[in-house]
């Protein structure tokens, strides 16, 4: 075999080793279910969590739309005690379908705990029940319950580093972990002003009748385990009571995903809602060129196509210019550097 060519492919081993060695490791990845006395049954929860011996790879949160995130299954986890991040998904989301940020933050060292809310995860998100906005929240108290009792996970917890984090309606689960309360009397009348607006339209196809919302909208769900709180175009924004702002004081960081095109109810800055400026420790992080929908994972390429058959949102479509890829590794270093990773 000719010499150059031998070298070229020595050339060719050492630039995979490479990339190999500088990639970040895969996370580990597991399962399992939460007593919830605040519903009609289990609910589904999931783990991501560095990983200290390698099993074999899974692709978690494949489907026909968007692509999967690699991961250790049932790895054992990495020695040492890691912060822990409470994730909360959006309407019409699941707990795998934002693999792509939990995968990074626990190659990172953090432990990410998520579960699918009934009521408002893929295949099941209703109008009406997504407004049970303790439900939510009380969802991820009692998977913290359940993994702060097991002896596999435990000892691995930083009880001082316990994150809520939450995207859209999942950032609404993520404020009110947090001791921020939303008013029924403050959301009805910013949908009468705003019918046109994403949240609004949502809950008005479901028949939701705004000046009748559901007792548990304005649940006092605070969890005092939470030391912090990361919301990422968090919704209702402008239901939040000013006494509930006024108590909360654990470092926050806001991320809106791109820029005047926002819709208002998710927007944090002095345009709109103004949390940012409301809460003493907040920091804010815009994204762009970016849309709410790029928050979710990469597509494929058949995806644009299989969503207009089907009639559903575009959640494919980013705006001219954009690369959901780079968008996600900004958002993730955002994440990251806030929580000290």
């Amino acid at each position: 075999m000719p010499k150059l060519f031998l070298s070229l492919l020595s050339l060719l081993a050492l630039a995979v080793l490479a990339r190999v060695a500088i990639a970040e490791p895969l996370a580990g990845y597991d399962r399992f279910t939460v007593p919830a006395p605040h519903r009609a049954g289990l609910v589904a929860a999931s783990l991501w969590y560095p990983a200290g011996t390698p099993t074999y790879r899974g692709l978690v949160g494949d489907n026909p739309v968007f692509q999967g995130t690699e991961a250790m299954i049932g790895a054992g986890i990495a020695p040492g005690r890691h912060p822990l991040v409470l994730l909360s998904h959006g309407s019409g989301g699941n707990m795998d379908g934002l693999g792509w940020l939990s995968s990074r933050l626990a190659a990172r060292g953090a432990i990410v705990l998520a579960v699918n809310h009934p009521g408002s995860t893929s295949g099941d998100s209703s109008p009406r029940r997504s407004l049970e906005f303790g439900d939510r929240a009380r969802d991820l108290s009692r998977a913290l319950d359940t993994l702060l009792a097991n002896p596999a996970f435990s000892p691995f917890i930083d009880p001082s580093r316990i994150t809520a984090l939450g995207f859209s309606l999942g950032g609404v689960t993520a404020l009110n972990l947090a001791g921020a309360r939303f008013d029924p009397a403050l959301y009805r009348d910013y949908c009468a002003r705003n019918a046109d607006q994403g949240d609004c339209v949502f809950f008005a196809k479901g028949g939701v009748d705004f000046a009748h919302l559901p007792e548990d909208f304005a649940a006092d769900a605070r969890d005092p385990r939470v030391t912090s709180l990361v919301a990422i175009d968090p919704g209702a924004t402008h239901a939040l009571t000013t006494a509930s702002l006024a108590a909360m004081t654990l470092p926050t960081l806001f991320v809106n995903l791109g820029g005047a095109e926002r819709w208002k109810s998710i927007d944090v800055s002095a345009a709109g809602s103004d949390l940012v400026h409301r809460l003493p420790q907040a920091r804010y992080v815009v994204v762009e060129p970016a849309i709410h929908f790029t928050m979710l994972g990469l597509c494929k390429p058949e995806a644009h196509d299989l969503l207009l058959a089907e009639h559903d949102d575009p959640v494919c479509d980013d705006p001219a210019g954009a690369d959901r890829a780079k968008a996600h590794a900004k958002i993730a270093e955002a994440v990251l550097a806030f929580l000290g990773l």
